[in-house]
């Protein structure tokens, strides 16, 4: 029997991806799990997330753990944003990353989502929509919020997707030559730099559709914000 935990990093800042992980364990490593401290990434440090994580990586080489991250960047996130909203998206990455992971999963599991909808059946049923060859043989999906406190497979699969946007942000800030905090509308350094990404047109890893960028654009330009175009189809880059 399989369990498969689902959760998203990255829902609410203005600069950088959505991130979406799967991770799939036999269903009797839950207390495994548990005793090496994975809990939500919310609650954990930097250093202890990158401890689990290389101690996740590690086993997933000797034993049957897979995972599948999903990078949705700001265009995407945009365009949705737009016109079917941010709950409608994340549907669409949890199949995705769901989808992503390899058939031998595809059986007698049990999956369970940490719902970003206020209603987590209509959550869930949305993915079960995009989920090839759904219903799978002696399998359920369940959606709840805040599975990522209560259950450790949604719980490392935070930590998969934390750190995974962690890394991008670190990336664009390499790129860019100066650190953009965490991204978040929050961060004094994310606000700090914000100008800087707005000067002449919004920058590529903003989104463009939050209301953080649309003020500060305003306020710079006096002028509306531009449209974004469509985003590509696929990206393997940040730029």
């Amino acid at each position: 029997m399989w369990k498969i935990g689902v959760d998203e990093a990255g829902r609410g800042p203005v600069i950088g991806p959505l991130v979406v992980c799967a991770v799939a364990l036999p269903i009797d490593q839950y207390d495994l799990l548990k005793s090496v401290g994975v809990k939500d990434s919310k609650f954990l440090t930097k250093k202890k997330r990158k401890e689990l994580i290389e101690w996740f990586y590690q086993n997933s080489k000797t034993k049957s753990w897979h995972y599948k991250l999903i990078i949705c960047h700001p265009e995407r996130i945009d365009s949705s944003s737009n016109q079917q909203g941010l709950n409608v998206l994340e549907t669409e990455l949890f199949a995705e990353a769901i989808n992503g992971l390899p058939e031998e999963v595809k059986q007698s599991v049990e999956i369970l989502n940490d719902a970003c909808d206020v209603k987590p059946k209509r959550f869930t049923d949305r993915i079960a929509n995009q989920l090839k060859s759904w219903p799978w043989e002696n399998s359920t999906m369940t959606s709840e919020h805040k599975a990522d406190e209560n259950d450790p497979f949604v719980g490392i699969a935070s930590i998969l997707a934390k750190e995974k946007r962690d890394e991008c942000i670190e990336e664009i800030s390499g790129i860019l030559g100066f650190s953009v905090g965490s991204g978040y509308p929050s961060d004094p350094n994310t606000k700090k730099i914000l100008p800087k990404l707005l000067e002449n047109e919004p920058h590529p890893q903003l989104r463009w559709s939050w209301a953080t960028v649309e003020r500060e654009w305003k306020k710079l330009h006096d002028k509306e914000l531009p449209k974004r175009n469509k985003p590509p189809k696929s990206q393997s880059t940040l730029f």
